[in-house]
């Protein structure tokens, strides 16, 4: 049992989600120099920075320090929501990662598994659905708020299998959220790039408006965190202002910043985007 005021120190646990985390990278730099030793090279040096760097943001989230001080500290759960919802997602997603993860498989795996799956018709289609901006939207934001709710939230707290389909769901529904606006291989672009704008605003004002109940509420949300003295529980109503701002602030860059870019990109006399958005915008060689 977790006790408020003490930072346990459970990120001991940590290895097994680092072995994980390093086995993706070993297959994911496998993949890639494969692709490297046929030129010309399909898969520029700089997704390679993308996804180890949302690999990172994916250790930083589970296997770091971060991860015992948020079962203490509202302001370090919204750090790892922020890190598994938005950083990490968007920056695996730029990596390009499914062509260099496949080609980073042992031919056994890709001949047996992959090979057989990617001939499903139905499978396509369900995915081509599945991705569908109003899809994702729709998704990412009943995940975002279901797990905000006060009952949710504190469960995963207590329980940790629930934490663990809190932190899973947060994960697959960033990836979601930022599959059409990045638009890695093998996407299609459903929508014109301009309406990727007004989705990112969406986002941005559903970020905005829970921050901002976290920020200017007069009583702790959580009751988790709130401690029994008043003076422990004024701490906890300030460490929740806290998580408000963190909200508010990174949160709001990592959607407005895509959205000025496309904005941007769409007003400049050059010829309109077509294909990929931001994952053109943020790194001009194309992928597979």
């Amino acid at each position: 049992m977790l006790l408020h005021g003490d930072v346990p120190i459970t990120w001991a646990r940590a290895p097994v989600v680092v072995a994980g985390i390093a086995l993706v990278a070993v297959v994911y730099a496998r993949g890639w120099l494969s692709y490297q030793r046929r030129p010309p090279a399909r898969v520029s040096p700089w997704r390679v920075v993308w996804f180890l760097g949302g690999l990172g943001c994916l250790w930083a989230a589970l296997a770091s320090p971060i991860d015992a001080v948020a079962d203490v500290r509202l302001s370090a759960h919204m750090v790892q929501h922020i890190l598994l919802l938005t950083c990490a997602p968007a920056l695996i997603l730029l990596g390009d990662p499914l062509l260099p993860l496949i080609r980073g498989m042992p031919g056994s795996v890709r001949r047996t598994i992959i090979g057989p799956l990617a001939r499903q018709r139905w499978l396509r289609r369900v995915w081509h659905a599945l991705t569908h901006p109003l899809v994702t939207l729709l998704v990412s934001s009943v995940i975002f708020w279901a797990w905000h709710v006060p009952g949710p939230f504190q469960l995963a707290l207590r329980v940790p299998v629930v934490h663990l389909v809190e932190h899973a769901s947060f994960f697959v529904g960033g990836l979601l959220f930022w599959w059409p606006v990045i638009q890695p291989w093998p996407s299609r672009p459903g929508w014109p790039s301009g309406a990727m704008i007004p989705y990112l605003l969406a986002a941005d004002v559903q970020n905005t408006v829970l921050a901002a109940v976290l920020t200017f509420s007069d009583r702790v949300l959580y009751p988790f965190y709130e401690f029994h003295s008043r003076a422990m529980e004024a701490a906890a109503l300030d460490d929740q202002v806290l998580a408000g701002v963190i909200m508010w602030v990174p949160m709001s860059f990592a959607y407005l910043v895509p959205a000025a870019l496309l904005t941007i990109r769409l007003l400049s006399p050059a010829k309109p985007p077509s294909g990929r958005t931001v994952g053109l915008v943020l790194s001009r060689t194309p992928g597979p």
